[in-house]
């Protein structure tokens, strides 16, 4: 059985890292946990995309050096990476919504395809760069709707824009790699080990953005409604933020200690028992959350979504040591637990700080 591997403050105290995406909810996330272990970080993103945001309750646009900008900005990018000088790349910016890709199919492919382009070729000529990750998703593979989790070596595809724009970004991360990032110093080519990293449904507190299951159950029940669901019998591989973020981490550091051994696709989900159907989670949230008015189905025709979603995470397990520490009724108490401080009106900083220490702590389930 492989070994579980921790993320290593040691490793990160001092490493230059640059962030695309901070101001958004994984974004937020990794740039306080970045900055919890004393990196340098530079975040490259647009305004916050929710009102309230994570980004401002964590007071983040005070201790990073965050500057607003869009990742389809090719000379903006270029520069901001180049003035840097950047060590370890985490490429978070997207247009993360499969049902605002249908209203905005053009700018959801300018955004996910060509902003990573433009990201890749910008390190390919900044020297300084010795790892990225390019976070994508479990949306990226042709989804045949099999029971079996799907492997990284499975044809890419995607039936919406979203997930098409994710299929195309895992083709140009593999044709950078292959072309401009495979040589050798010899040779005169960037040294740079570059991965492409698959996540599951994400969740977590402080997570606001329209259309997404979690954030409409905690505005439901805030106000005191039943919630809205539309597919209460999709199956989806739910997992708390923090799991693929620290997958993020130690694949980013396998990257910069031993190079091109780890460049290659990665998935970060949870074990198959938490793969788990829409209604599951509502009927868990509701009754952990005060002001509990049920739920209710929409029977509205709906935009396609994937019935059946599962990734086969073997390979982040044998390889990097990664696993899963919080089952899913761990990560809705936290969710729970994040947002009743916030109701009160706490720090969210120090809750969250403090989430991010017991994750740390935890072991297995």
């Amino acid at each position: 059985m492989a070994v579980l591997e921790v993320v290593s403050a040691q490793f990160w105290k001092g490493k230059r890292v640059f962030v695309t995406g901070d101001s958004g909810f994984k974004g937020s996330w990794l740039s306080l946990w970045l900055m919890s272990m004393d990196c340098v970080v530079r975040g490259y993103s647009l305004e916050p995309p929710t009102s309230p945001s994570l980004f401002e309750l964590l007071r983040l646009r005070s201790d990073i050096d965050h500057l607003t900008a869009d990742i389809r900005d090719r000379d903006a990018l270029e520069k901001a990476i180049k003035e840097f000088s950047p060590e370890i790349v985490l490429h978070l910016a997207a247009q993360a919504l499969v049902r605002e890709s249908y209203v905005h199919p053009v700018e959801t492919f300018e955004t996910n395809l060509m902003g990573t382009v433009h990201l890749l070729d910008a390190v390919r000529k900044s020297p300084s760069v010795r790892a990225v990750v390019v976070i994508t998703t479990d949306k990226c593979y042709e989804n045949r709707e099999w029971v079996w989790g799907y492997r990284e070596n499975e044809p890419m595809g995607g039936y919406d824009p979203y997930s098409g724009s994710k299929g195309c970004v895992e083709i140009a991360v593999s044709a950078y790699r292959r072309s401009f990032f495979q040589g050798s110093k010899a040779e005169g080519l960037p040294v740079t080990a570059v991965a492409s990293a698959r996540a599951g449904n994400v969740i977590g507190g402080g997570d606001w953005a329209k259309d997404r299951l979690i954030p409409d159950i905690v505005r439901s029940l805030a106000r005191g409604e039943a919630v809205t669901i539309r597919s209460p019998d999709a199956i989806r591989p739910w997992q708390h933020v923090l799991e693929p973020l620290s997958g993020y981490l130690l694949l980013a550091r396998r990257l910069y200690e031993e190079g091109r051994g780890f460049a290659d696709a990665w998935n970060f989900g949870p074990y198959d028992q938490d793969a788990r159907p829409v209604r599951w989670i509502v009927e868990k949230m509701c009754a952990m959350m005060p002001g509990n008015k049920g739920y209710r189905i929409d029977d509205n025709p709906q935009p396609h979504e994937a019935a059946y979603l599962k990734l086969d995470c073997s390979k982040a397990r044998q390889q990097l040591g990664w696993q899963p520490r919080w089952s899913l009724e761990d990560a809705l108490q936290s969710i729970v637990e994040w947002t009743v401080s916030h109701m009160k009106g706490d720090d969210m900083r120090d809750v969250s700080l403090a989430q991010i220490r017991d994750y740390c702590r935890s072991g297995t389930t």
